[in-house]
């Protein structure tokens, strides 16, 4: 099975650039093989990766931006999908190929597998419901209700204080994450209205050499 990304090597739209890098990037890290197809130089390539992207996931204007990804003649996403698999640790799923051996999404199907089968489930109980037998002297068992209750209130501030600070962190990285996405729709935008003049440009002299 091959992987493919096709990408337009000439954009002019940094976001588009940027999408491409972080994909191949990603895909060289992991060490998976995959093909570029360039849809700036090919018109083939151009009219296969607009052909083969499902009509549910194409853009409202029926033309989607690269990159696209496929996995032979499969299609696997977009790069909104591919980033969102990749947070997710799913990106093996994503492209429709077994995880290796050690790595997380391995390791992650393996968890899954194993509370399907309720062994996780049962493992979990017996370590939180230790031999009901062995009998705690109350004496003891009071001493340690106490003892606890004295950590937990010197502790709450400092809880407290984390939790703002963390609420924080979240609150601004979600306003740089909306900013990013503003402006990688505008660039986009842009870039759609560059290929709309080019393939204008072209029809007209298809017309003049007729």
């Amino acid at each position: 099975m091959v992987i493919k990304v096709f990408l337009a090597s000439s954009s002019g739209s940094t976001a588009i650039k940027k999408k491409q890098q972080d994909v191949v990037g990603f895909l060289e890290a992991l060490k998976v093989d995959y093909t570029q197809l360039d849809i700036a130089c090919n018109e083939e390539n151009r009219m296969w990766m607009r052909q083969n992207v499902p009509e549910e996931k194409k853009p409202a204007n029926g033309i989607p931006l690269p990159p696209q990804i496929f996995n032979e003649n499969g299609y696997c996403g977009d790069y909104e999908t591919f980033f969102d698999a990749k947070e997710d640790n799913m990106v093996y799923a994503f492209l429709g190929l077994p995880p290796p051996p050690g790595s997380k999404e391995a390791e992650l199907a393996d968890e899954e597998h194993i509370v399907e089968n309720g062994t996780h489930a049962e493992e979990a109980n017996t370590e939180e419901n230790p031999d009901d037998s062995i009998e705690v002297p109350e004496e003891e068992r009071n001493g340690n209700d106490e003892a606890t209750e004295g950590e937990t209130v010197g502790d709450e501030a400092p809880a407290e204080e984390d939790q703002l600070v963390e609420e924080t962190d979240e609150a601004q990285e979600e306003e740089e994450e909306e900013q990013e996405e503003e402006d990688l729709q505008s660039e986009e935008e842009e870039e759609l209205r560059q290929l709309e003049e080019e393939e204008e440009a072209e029809v007209q002299e298809e017309e003049e050499t007729e």
